[in-house]
């Protein structure tokens, strides 16, 4: 992975964080400012590590649907056919400063959409499978992260809150 790719991740995973973080300090603010860097700090690295991941799920979800969709394909080769560019990830960058609330969130998923299909095109021609088979899988992969991440997001805010506010949540 190129240096330029690894700092447009962090970026992206950076604003991604800020999208999610900032209301919640919008709403609390009273929060401690070394709480908010933490939340800031592991929000950059769970959402950098989910976009980078996301080309090798989508390979990982292929590898799955290959069989079934084109038996008589070769085996895949290793997943180094499909990785992030700067030019794949620019648009993502965008996305994730367009993530912040009341900024435009059916724009945000147009242009995530965007660079999914920019990664069709790759995984298609890396595959065998066709574009639109190759599209399924890239969203298939990046629903399957996202609804990880926010169970576990999810998992660990109900950890973090007191028996009262998980009776409020009730």
């Amino acid at each position: 992975m190129s240096t330029t790719v690894l700092v447009l991740l962090v970026l992206a995973g950076l604003s991604e964080s800020a999208g999610r973080v900032l209301p919640l300090v919008a709403r609390r603010p009273k929060l401690s400012p070394p709480l908010v860097a933490g939340l800031m700090a592991t929000g950059t690295v769970v959402e950098g590590t989910m976009i980078a991941l996301w080309p090798l799920a989508a390979w990982t979800v292929a590898e799955l649907v290959q069989p079934v969709v084109a038996p008589e394909a070769a085996p895949l080769p290793d997943s180094s056919g499909l990785a992030w560019t700067p030019a794949l990830i620019a648009p993502l960058l965008l996305a994730a400063i367009l993530a912040f609330p009341l900024l435009g969130p059916l724009l945000h998923i147009l242009l995530v959409a965007a660079v999914g299909a920019g990664l069709a095109g790759p995984l298609s021609a890396a595959s065998g499978l066709g574009w639109w088979s190759a599209a399924g899988c890239i969203a298939a992969a990046g629903l399957g992260l996202t609804a990880t991440v926010e169970l576990v997001r999810r998992l660990i805010a109900r950890i973090i809150a007191g028996p009262r506010e998980r009776e409020a949540i009730l």
